[in-house]
């Protein structure tokens, strides 16, 4: 499909900062996969912030990254306007075939210093979960949208990692379903440690099972609402403890209601090591009010792990209800029943696992995810050397 003159094909994939979560995840598995010979693949992003890890300094270590300044969480206008910039130069200088940005922020700068480059770069972007919901109020949703219908217009294909994404964002008038493709995650995870001696690292019984929190201990995640769960599954007598894997701006408030109200929580805090964490549980459980399409719900599948999640965003393309997992409702009650469903039914837990693992490793391998972005890009470049 490549068309001679084009070898190697310069990708140049930006994202705003590397933090512990999907997006990263994706990112440096893309980064590890590309063919060397058919691709000239470099990665720019910025910084996180003192509160974060940072993926590429804990985990990805061998990962390369060209750092812009002023790229990061925070909106600021210098920093913003100091990135953009950067970009800019750096878009001249390495002259890329394609400009792919992920996530909201690299999305808006990065396609629009493309724009302004004036290099005739295709530009592709990953939408890995979208800001409609449980971000802002209406006001900054509405211009949230009315930004990326625009920036739709200048973009060549647009991905989006679920179908309820895609549809979400369809929905609002964000591109249109001819440019709009589905990229589903695609990730590996090693082989899991012994399960006692994970579990006697962290201090956690091995006598009684474990549900994981993993992930972002930020609003959106919904922490509080976990913690309503812990106490609920503690007024019933559910013989059940938890534990948090995660990092982020809600902790400190969570470890305060945790000892408080005795909670049986063991706060472990971000963690590298995800296959000790997942050796560690029995269940993992998602409590969030959005989504895109969760990593740690496929990461549980592939370590045999039975998972309760609400129902959102992507959740039931990566789990099947009564399956793989339990899916819920929003509602404290509701979760809590499916806990304690699979708290006192071992049967069930080793079936939903068994399951689990066959489907998220059919479905969500990197092997895939690198191949699909390398036939992507070369169709790409050969349509537009056809037209």
């Amino acid at each position: 499909m490549m068309t001679p003159e084009i070898s190697p094909i310069r990708v140049m994939r930006i994202i705003a900062r590397m933090n512990v979560g999907g997006p990263a995840v994706q990112v440096s598995g893309l980064m590890r996969g590309f063919n060397s010979v058919d691709f000239d693949h470099r990665l720019y992003t910025g910084f996180c912030a003192a509160d974060e890890a940072d993926y590429l300094d804990t985990v990805a270590t061998d990962v390369h990254a060209i750092r812009i300044e002023g790229f990061g969480r925070r909106v600021s206008l210098g920093g913003d306007v100091k990135a953009f910039v950067s970009l800019v130069k750096e878009i001249r200088s390495f002259k890329p075939h394609v400009i792919h940005t992920h996530t909201a922020k690299a999305g808006f700068l990065g396609r629009i210093a493309s724009i302004v480059s004036l290099q005739p770069s295709i530009r592709v972007h990953t939408f890995h979960g979208h800001l409609l919901n449980g971000y802002f109020g209406k006001l900054k949703r509405r211009l949230v949208i009315i930004a990326e219908q625009v920036l739709a217009v200048f973009t060549h294909e647009l991905l989006a990692v679920g179908d309820k994404v895609r549809q979400d964002l369809l929905a609002v008038g964000i591109g249109n379903l001819k440019k709009f493709g589905l990229m589903p995650p695609g990730l590996e995870i090693g082989q899991l440690p012994n399960k006692g001696e994970s579990q006697e690292s962290y201090g956690l019984s091995m006598t009684t099972l474990q549900c994981a929190f993993i992930g972002r201990v930020t609003q959106i995640k919904r922490p509080d609402r976990f913690l309503d769960v812990v106490s609920e599954i503690k007024e019933r007598g559910v013989h059940l403890e938890f534990f948090m894997a995660g990092d982020g701006e809600l902790l400190d408030t969570c470890r305060e209601r945790i000892t408080s109200e005795n909670l049986p929580v063991k706060v472990l805090g971000w963690q590298s090591d995800i296959e000790k964490v997942l050796a560690a549980a029995d269940i993992v459980v998602l409590t969030s009010d959005n989504e895109g399409t969760p990593l740690s719900l496929i990461q549980a599948g592939m370590a045999r792990l039975p998972v309760v999640t609400t129902r959102v965003g992507s959740v039931p393309e990566v789990v099947i209800d009564g399956t793989t997992g339990i899916i819920t409702g929003a509602d404290v009650q509701e979760i809590a029943d499916a806990l304690e469903k699979l708290a006192n039914n071992d049967d069930l837990r080793a079936q939903m696992g068994a399951a689990a693992m066959k489907f998220t490793l059919a479905n969500f391998g990197v092997k895939r995810l690198v191949h699909d972005h390398e036939e992507l890009y070369k169709r790409l470049l050969t349509n537009r050397a056809k037209s």
